[in-house]
C-alpha cells in the first residue's frame, strides 16, 4: 500500500511540476509577444520618424540658403553695407516661421492621436 502511494504522490508531484513549467512557458511566450512585437514596429516608426526629420531639416537648410542668396542677388542695396544684415534676419524670420508651424502641427496630431 505504501508503494502505491509512493507512486501516486510522486506522479501527482511530476503532473504539478509539469503544469508549473507549462505555466511558465506560456507567460513568458506571452510577454515576448506583448513587449518585442510592439518594439520592433515603434522600431520601425521611430526610424522612419528620424529619416524624414533629416530630410525636412537638409530641406529647409538647402531652401534657406537659396532664398538668402536670392535676396542678396535681388536686392543689391540691403546686401551690401551697413544693411547687409537684414538679408540673415529675413530668413532666420523664415525659419523661425516654418519651424513654429511645424510644431503646431506636431501638436495638432498628439492631440487627435489621444
Amino acid at each position: 500500500m505504501a508503494d502505491r502511494e509512493r507512486t501516486t504522490f510522486s506522479s501527482a508531484k511530476k503532473s504539478d511540476i509539469g503544469q508549473v513549467e507549462e505555466i511558465i512557458d506560456l507567460v513568458k511566450a506571452y510577454a515576448t509577444q506583448e513587449t518585442v512585437g510592439p518594439l520592433k514596429g515603434i522600431g520601425r516608426r521611430i526610424g522612419w520618424g528620424l529619416a524624414g526629420a533629416l530630410a525636412l531639416s537638409m530641406g529647409l537648410f538647402f531652401l534657406s540658403l537659396g532664398l538668402l542668396r536670392l535676396v542678396q542677388v535681388k536686392i543689391p542695396r540691403i546686401s551690401h553695407g551697413a544693411w547687409s544684415w537684414v538679408p540673415y534676419v529675413m530668413i532666420f524670420a523664415f525659419c523661425t516661421l516654418v519651424t513654429a508651424f511645424a510644431l503646431s502641427r506636431i501638436s495638432k496630431l498628439e492631440k487627435e492621436l489621444n
